[in-house]
């Protein structure tokens, strides 16, 4: 298999002999297991007759993978890989689960290994790639697949996936998150300019997001069933006697009702050196080297010119400071001068706990440089709160898991609100800027479900959503809507919000032709204002004009993202659920 030495001289061969033979095994083996465990597996079961026991675990396996979206795929791969790991045979469709996991894992852990080598070539021999073309997204998503499959598996192994403990939910909003990680990989795979290299990764990419559907799917049909009001989701948790989580401190109750000056901070930014820390990178660098627990960093007001990554290993950072406009941080980077979607974020929080306060994060980027992300947010139970989010195109990236918006001001153009993520919005507001040109479209939303089994969307509940001070004079000129489908079951609501003159009367645009048309699920719930009337809105099948209460409930805070369970933990106001 040819996959590097094509792009070097005799001379640089030499000087790479340990770094190539050891890519080109690592490339060759994961494909090749790849190729072994997808060989076909006869339905008749007629090789396991003479092994009564094996029979049984292959029809069980059978059984279970009738439920999942690559039914092949998981009867092949399910039953070698239980033969090859000689583990205990599975009695039901919990066990054929567990496999099904422990099996995704061993795919996860090869590719992030493949791709670990691959950015290892890159760091010495290509970088001209701006961000690793690609790669390096691929080896931060995979990171986190890995993280987030472990964590199924732990719960797995303490029996929370059926939802007699814990909260079921995490194991959905886990699982959810991974298949968004692999999309996200194959989407930044669009600009590696490296033929081999990129096939290799992109069938490795595939593999992984077809095995992570399919442990999607068969969790789905596994657990016990519950309320479908909650979304199908579980949620029990252990609470002290103050509806707190037993494991949060009274500290950290309060984070974000203390008032900035009487919060206690570990780490002080502060531009003028009167702080502990030049700049918010060196501040992180010196928590992430100090253990574990909350991690609060008191970023005081000033422009700070930085691009920040919070990894998932680095969880409950916060970042909190002195108020929107004062505290800024602000970058440049885009789709234009060759960084991808994903890494052009000016700040990226992967690390579960994210909490950032009276911040503005800015991308400066023009509207001609087309996607350049401002914040972008893949942290689990995640909480923003009176912050300022400026950008153009692309400005928000809620890339998955659970995620809550309060007092917060939204900027953009063109799909400047999307991801995968469960997210709700509460008391924000939401401003479209003026586009490049009359010829280009405001887009607010584009959400980004691939699965029907996601337990993602974007949901919109009592903010203001108008026309920004520079769009606001000329808004007849251009065309705003609500959103459009960037995937194939994109899920939008939006609730009891109020919606100016700006939006277009038919609120939703089609993303191309009629793709998702059929699919998506659109919805809208006593909303007011001049741009909130459904007289005119488009006719799409999955377009919900009138959600019945019991509809709009679903996408609550309460249900939708669990967040009674986990927000008062962190002192943000909230409303559980619908107004009056």
């Amino acid at each position: 298999m040819k996959i590097m030495l094509s792009f070097f001289s005799n001379g640089e061969q030499t000087s790479k002999h340990k770094i190539l033979p050891f890519f080109i095994f690592l490339a060759t083996q994961s494909l090749l297991c790849s190729s072994i465990l997808s060989n076909p597996v006869p339905s008749s079961l007629s090789n396991f007759s003479k092994f009564p026991g094996k029979l049984s675990s292959a029809a069980t396996i059978f059984s279970a993978c009738k439920h999942t979206p690559y039914q092949a795929d998981c009867e092949s791969s399910l039953v070698s890989f239980k033969s090859i790991n000689h583990n205990n045979l599975p009695k039901n469709h919990k066990d054929v689960f567990d496999i099904s996991v422990q099996f995704t894992m061993e795919k996860a852990r090869s590719a992030r290994a493949l791709a670990y080598n691959i950015t290892l070539s890159e760091r010495k021999f290509h970088a001209q790639f701006n961000g690793g073309g690609g790669i390096t997204d691929c080896l931060e998503l995979l990171d986190d697949s890995v993280d987030l499959l472990a964590k199924v598996m732990i719960s797995s192994r303490h029996g929370y996936v059926d939802g007699d403990h814990g909260d079921g939910d995490d194991v959905h909003t886990w699982l959810s998150a991974a298949l968004t990680n692999q999309q996200t990989c194959l989407e930044s795979l669009e600009r590696y300019r490296i033929k081999d290299e990129k096939g290799v990764m992109e069938a490795n990419s595939q593999s992984l997001s077809k095995s992570v559907s399919n442990s999607l799917a068969l969790y789905l049909s596994s657990a016990k069933p519950s309320n479908p009001s909650n979304g199908g989701r579980r949620r029990r948790r252990l609470l002290s006697s103050g509806n707190f989580p037993t494991w949060v401190s009274a500290a950290e109750r309060k984070l974000l009702e203390t008032p900035v000056g009487e919060i206690e901070a570990h780490a002080v930014v502060a531009k003028d050196g009167s702080g502990t820390h030049m700049t918010i990178s060196e501040a992180l660098g010196a928590s992430m080297a100090g253990g574990g627990g909350r991690t609060v960093i008191h970023v005081k007001a000033g422009t700070y010119h930085e691009y920040i990554k919070i990894p998932t290993k680095q969880k409950n950072v916060m970042l909190i400071g002195d108020g929107k406009g004062k505290s800024v941080i602000v970058g440049d980077r885009n789709y234009e001068d060759g960084w991808t979607t994903y890494e052009s974020a000016t700040v990226g929080a992967m690390g579960d706990g994210f909490i950032a306060r009276d911040i503005t994060f800015l991308n400066s980027a023009g509207p001609s440089k087309h996607q350049a992300v401002a914040l972008r947010v893949g942290s689990d139970k995640s909480v923003i709160f009176q912050c300022s989010i400026i950008g153009n195109q692309d400005t928000l990236y809620t890339l998955s898991k659970r995620q809550f918006y309060r007092d917060t001001d939204i900027y953009g153009t063109v799909d400047f609100i999307f991801g995968d993520s469960a997210v709700v919005f509460q008391s924000c507001n939401i401003y479209a800027r003026k586009p490049a040109s009359t010829n280009v479209k405001n887009f607010i939303t584009a959400q980004g479900r691939s699965s029907p089994d996601q337990n993602t969307g974007i949901s919109i509940h009592r903010c203001k959503i108008s026309a920004a001070n520079d769009l606001a004079p000329v808004k007849s000129k251009y065309e705003t809507y609500l959103g459009r489908p960037w995937k194939q079951y994109s899920r939008t609501v939006i609730m009891q919000s109020f919606i100016d003159d700006s939006i277009h009367r038919s609120g939703w645009s089609p993303w191309s032709g009629g793709f998702a048309l059929k699919t998506l699920y659109y919805g809208e719930y006593m909303n007011s204002g001049p741009g909130s009337s459904t007289a005119f809105r488009v006719k799409w099948p999955g377009c919900h004009p009138s959600l019945t209460p019991a509809e709009a409930k679903a996408f609550t805070v309460g249900s939708f993202i669990a967040g009674d369970l986990w927000l008062p933990a962190t002192g943000v106001s909230f409303d559980s659920g619908l107004l009056g």
